[in-house]
């Protein structure tokens, strides 16, 4: 089984990554003949990448190793 390991600079970029992406269908929308107004996309994207981040660092789901890359550095 492998094991999924993320960072928090991984989780930004992969966020960054699907708000561009979902901008992109945005834009392609607007190509097609669909107006799609940009203020509540803005507000969805924002809410969706705060809203993800702010469970993965709520419940930890980092888990104990950077605890103990703590420890490890006071010493």
């Amino acid at each position: 089984m492998v094991d999924l390991s993320v960072t928090r600079g991984g989780l930004l970029v992969a966020l960054a990554v699907l708000g561009v992406g979902l901008y992109e269908l945005r834009t392609l929308f607007e190509f097609l003949g669909v107006s799609v107004p940009i203020v509540p996309y803005l507000l969805a994207v924002v809410v969706l990448v705060f809203g993800i981040y702010g469970y993965v660092s709520f419940f930890d789901k980092w888990g104990a190793g950077s605890a103990e890359l703590v420890e490890t550095d006071s010493e």
